[in-house]
């Protein structure tokens, strides 16, 4: 919703009046308590003028009636959350009547897998099937890369990516060619493939294939970050504590070595020389055990962790504990769910910074006043253009480099400027 109202009117459904006070007194957007999957709570909320409904239930069959009803009731567009991979599959079998579809579970599982092939990256988005890949990694403060402190156009840095922004004690810095990255910046990138796992190299000691991971913990969740695994080619161990669980798994988890065992056996983790897999990868539904169970991954030679949150407010905290990276399961869904209110010719956004900022994947419109343009030549703002798609090539592009329509970009914005960038496109 904080990506959503400074550009659109919204109207918020909920049967709990606390937070629906909380929602209204943060955000300028509308509220009505009632249960979004009743007729009459959908038309108080004057469902029949909406262009966009978006069904975030904690049930996805309360999502699913909603959809239902608003079909009925209006011509929005219906997009519907469920945690349940079976009602994507479901949906893409062509047998629910809604838009749209997103599982949270397979979100989740996608930025794991997504983390895992770029080892140290705090965030990972994939944009045109993976080809391109937007990356935040953080400079290290105990071991600074080798480029730290020089100047962009002279720090040797990977052809295939640009830097599209910096974030250096709270603030944004624009990368200009004299810029430079120092110890503890926060720094964007967007590259191509080979990019990213040259950033990877650059700034992760030791050049590791992507080839096995851990995964710790026997819920549905951690299940499905394991076949998205596999089925991107990576040998897994799933190590689950419940021994009837671990049974289970066992039997039907085709492709991955189960293990019944703690993920704080200190010997386990020995003997099964964990540190040898690609990441250590923890969805243990606690964060205070995902805590531990990292840190210990860590001192017993992991080289990369990643853990799945239960509460976002918790990330900094992994972070101070030097786990590599963390997801934010809602913010994984809303991430998708939130496409569909930008502007068409936007074929997918990733919120960075805790959505401080996207990236959006754009269309250049034909009448847009920056087309046929150099970039040294558009009038200066925060927002930073890192590739260009164009005949089917991928251009990092300079300064001299010019739009053209019809091109497709990958653009950085504050998220505040998000509408602005859409139009001057």
């Amino acid at each position: 919703m904080e990506s959503l109202h400074e550009h659109h009117d919204c109207t918020v459904l909920d049967l709990d009046p606390a937070r629906l006070k909380e929602v209204s007194d943060a955000l300028d957007v509308r509220v009505v308590r009632g249960d979004g999957a009743g007729r009459e709570a959908l038309q108080a909320a004057d469902v029949k003028r909406a262009d966009l409904v978006l069904a975030c239930m904690p049930r996805a069959e309360a999502n699913l009636v909603a959809a239902m009803l608003v079909r009925r009731l209006s011509d929005a567009r219906t997009v519907i959350r469920t945690g349940d991979t079976a009602y994507l599959d479901t949906w893409r079998s062509g047998d629910l009547d809604v838009d749209f579809i997103v599982s949270t579970e397979f979100q989740t599982a996608s930025a794991v897998a997504r983390l895992v092939g770029v080892p140290g990256a705090r965030q990972a988005d994939f944009f045109l099937d993976g080809e391109v890949q937007v990356l935040q990694f953080d400079v290290s403060r105990r071991e600074p890369p080798a480029f730290s402190g020089r100047p962009l156009a002279a720090a040797g840095l990977p052809r295939q990516s640009r830097v599209v922004g910096i974030v250096r004690d709270g603030n944004q810095v624009l990368p200009g060619a004299g810029e430079r990255l120092i110890a503890g910046d926060r720094v964007i990138v967007v590259a191509s493939r080979s990019g990213a796992r040259e950033w990877s190299r650059l700034l992760v000691r030791g050049d590791r294939v992507v080839s096995e991971a851990a995964v710790f913990g026997g819920t549905e969740l951690a299940v499905t970050v394991a076949r998205v695994l596999i089925d991107r080619g990576i040998h897994v161990r799933l190590v689950e504590s419940d021994r009837q669980r671990a049974h289970e798994l066992a039997d039907s988890l085709d492709g991955a070595r189960v293990f019944h065992a703690s993920a704080f056996d200190r010997d386990f983790l020995r003997h099964e020389r964990i540190a040898q897999a690609t990441a250590a990868v923890f969805v243990l539904g606690d964060d205070a055990l995902s805590l531990y169970a990292a840190v210990l991954a860590k001192v017993n030679g992991a080289h990369s962790t990643v853990a799945v949150l239960v509460d976002p407010d918790a990330a900094e905290v992994f972070h101070a504990a030097d786990v590599d990276s963390t997801i934010d399961p809602a913010a994984e869904t809303a991430e998708v769910m939130v496409r569909f209110a930008h502007d068409p010719r936007t074929r997918q956004i990733a919120m960075l910074d805790e959505d401080r900022f996207e990236i959006l994947d754009i269309a250049v419109r034909g009448d847009s006043r920056l087309a046929g343009r150099p970039l040294s030549e558009l009038p200066p703002t925060t927002s930073v253009i890192g590739a260009i798609v164009r005949d089917g090539g991928l251009l990092f592009p300079h300064g001299e480099q010019e739009l053209r329509a019809g091109d497709r970009v990958i653009v950085l914005a504050e998220r505040r400027r998000v509408g602005d960038v859409e139009q001057a496109l």
